[in-house]
């Protein structure tokens, strides 16, 4: 009886030791074998979504982001137009002129970037930015004021971060300038928007912290020979009645923004 149960002990402390070495064993293989070039990695998605070009590598987060660039001024420039009229402070008016300066030279750098890497560019606003602007068009007075205050600062916020990933992580020499032209003006219109006195920090901060991650836009795919994609029909706002604008030449008839260039830019560099 007692020989039986010490071989009996002694298998089951075998067994528990084997059994503890071969989970010690699969615990450090396991790591291995789960990142170790599989399907679904960051860096095998990254890989398969970047394409080369002359200036570097070109991932679907640098195409996505010369996307919005170019969406930012289809809805931000007119917006600055109707604060330049609808504005009923200096400071809201002088916020409207920046975005306009702003994204008319930006707006001029991404058409540029976008033929060089043979990319389409959109010409509307999305449907966001369309409501954003039905919002404002809809404001009057002091309303009016606080909604476009409140509305692109939070707008610009959101690219703010974006930004600041680009210009981090691409490889392509363009995408880089770009970000930088990028980060001046949007800093540019954050600052020029807060000397407003009209933003709430504390409703922007409860927005971006409840917000869910927002979704990609819809990235051009790899560099391809361009269409014409058409005029532009960037969103305009309804003007106010006449007796409620101030006697200056309506934004609309100084800055527009033109189309999306047909195919890539003769590179003199």
């Amino acid at each position: 009886m007692r020989t039986t149960r010490a071989r009996g002990g002694f298998f089951s402390g075998t067994g528990l030791i084997v059994a503890g070495l071969t989970a010690t064993l699969i615990a450090l293989v396991f790591p291995v074998w789960s990142y170790a070039d599989r399907s679904g990695t960051g860096a095998s998605v990254l890989n398969a979504t970047t394409v080369t070009t002359r200036y570097g590598a070109l991932s679907a987060l640098d195409r996505d982001f010369i996307t919005k660039v170019r969406l930012a001024g289809l809805w931000e420039l007119p917006a600055g137009q109707q604060a330049e009229t609808k504005g009923t402070t200096e400071a809201v008016r002088v916020a409207g002129e920046h975005l306009i300066e702003g994204h008319t030279f930006l707006d001029a750098r991404v058409r540029d970037v976008a033929a060089r890497l043979g990319l389409p560019l959109p010409n509307q606003p999305n449907d966001q930015q369309k409501a954003w602007l039905n919002t404002l068009t809809a404001a009057q007075g002091q309303e009016y004021d606080r909604e476009f205050a409140n509305i692109l600062r939070l707008a610009h916020g959101k690219v703010f971060s974006v930004v600041a990933q680009v210009r981090a992580t691409t490889r392509n020499s363009l995408v880089r300038d770009l970000a930088d032209d990028a980060n001046t003006t949007v800093l540019d219109h954050i600052k020029v928007l807060e000397a407003t006195g009209l933003v709430d920090y504390d409703a922007i901060a409860r927005d971006t912290v409840s917000a869910s991650a927002p979704p990609l836009t819809n990235s051009p795919a790899p560099p391809v020979p361009l269409n014409d994609p058409g005029p532009p029909i960037p969103v305009t706002p309804t003007p106010l009645p006449a007796t409620e604008t101030p006697p200056r030449a309506e934004p609309s008839e100084r800055y527009t923004l033109p189309p999306a260039a047909n195919g890539p830019a003769e590179d003199g560099g």
